[in-house]
């Protein structure tokens, strides 16, 4: 089943959940930043990946997600509202965790086997949505250079080639690597190389945005309904996440409402 029409949706079940963070790091600006391991609602996640060989699949049971009530039998779920609000000015994220590989050291060269597939929580045709992410574990120093292998959608073998982030990633932040070919997305991460930095580690993400929402000033929520949200699709195992690109140095208290319909 799936929902169609206005009317499917007034019909449909619904249930409404919440990502916040009540606790702020420090950031860089205009950078996005991970608070996955700050305390919040529901509580914090821990950062650092727990296998760098093969990773894994986070889901709604991963600590530091919110919980997703089952949906009825055979039905589809979509994000059908939207309440965004943070403390600080910048812009909120909301993803997909779809696949976590880490925490690997600066000098990482490791290539991946038996990887568990995520395919099931992309839509068909969505490939296009998901995107890899280097989330900083713990502060490194110097100017970490990155190179990941990945197949994409098409099932296509791609080289990012070496990558610099630009500056010592501390805590928290996250460098959204750039993918090449057709924007066919990622789909199973084969090996992670990393050079420069003499310390500091990090995870290998990879993401399938939801949402996105800018917050002018500090304090600031707006609200969105179906037609601005766009249903995307979203699963009972999605593990939420939320991220945030703060305009200053602190990354202030981000926070999703987020009301899930499935028919």
């Amino acid at each position: 089943m799936a929902i169609q029409s206005l009317d499917d949706y007034i019909k449909a079940s619904k249930s409404m959940i919440v990502q916040k963070k009540t606790a702020s790091i420090t950031t860089d600006k205009n950078i996005i930043s991970s608070p996955f391991g700050a305390a919040g609602i529901p509580g914090a996640g821990v950062l650092a990946g727990t296998n760098t060989a093969n990773g894994v699949v986070p889901t709604d049971a991963t600590a530091g997600c919110p919980d997703i009530p089952d949906f009825g039998v055979g039905n589809t779920g979509y994000i059908t509202r939207l309440n965004g609000y943070c403390s600080v000015a910048g812009t909120i994220l909301l993803a997909d965790l779809l696949f976590k590989a880490g925490a690997y050291v600066f000098n990482a060269n490791v290539t991946l086997a038996s990887q568990p597939s995520y395919a099931e929580r992309v839509p068909a045709g969505g490939w296009g949505a998901t995107a890899i992410l280097l989330e900083s574990v713990t502060a490194h120093t110097g100017n970490q250079s990155i190179r990941i292998i990945y197949e994409d959608g098409d099932d296509v073998e791609r080289d990012t080639g070496t990558v610099a982030t630009g500056a010592a990633p501390r805590v928290g932040r996250c460098y959204q690597v750039p993918l090449v070919g057709a924007g066919n997305g990622v789909k199973k991460i084969k090996q992670v190389i990393s050079t420069v930095s003499s310390a500091g580690t990090f995870n290998v993400l990879v993401v399938r945005w939801l949402a996105q929402m800018r917050i002018p000033f500090a304090s600031y929520g707006e609200s969105r309904d179906l037609y601005g949200t766009g249903m995307p699709i979203i699963y009972q195992d999605s593990a939420l996440v939320v991220y945030n690109r703060p305009d200053s140095t602190a990354m202030g208290l981000p926070e999703w409402e987020i009301e899930i319909a499935n028919g």
